[in-house]
């Protein structure tokens, strides 16, 4: 997966926001499986990859239904970003550690 900045976490929280909550879980792992994918694709072939694009969280997650951006006092938006931060810090320390 790309560096991931601000704007891939606000999207996938975005993404998440717009799913039923008992899906969100597994659709942040498959978000972060599908970037983690892409950017493979990008490095092997030098171009994108053909539905889940240049392998960052942003493109994996806006291959979905966004919700508009709400500000940090909505407890929804909170606790979805609070999510994909977890399922981040999970991969990082598995990629870390294989």
């Amino acid at each position: 997966m790309r560096t991931v900045l601000h704007g891939d976490i606000s999207a996938a929280a975005r993404a998440l926001m717009a799913a039923p909550p008992s899906e969100r879980d597994r659709l942040c792992s498959r978000m972060i499986e599908e970037a983690e994918l892409a950017d493979k694709h990008v490095i092997q072939k030098g171009k994108l990859h053909p539905i889940f694009g240049n392998g960052s969280l942003m493109a994996a997650a806006r291959n979905r239904k966004l919700v508009d951006e709400p500000n940090f006092d909505d407890l929804q938006y909170c606790h979805c970003f609070e999510l994909v931060l977890r399922h981040l810090i999970r991969f990082l320390v598995n990629r870390t550690h294989s």
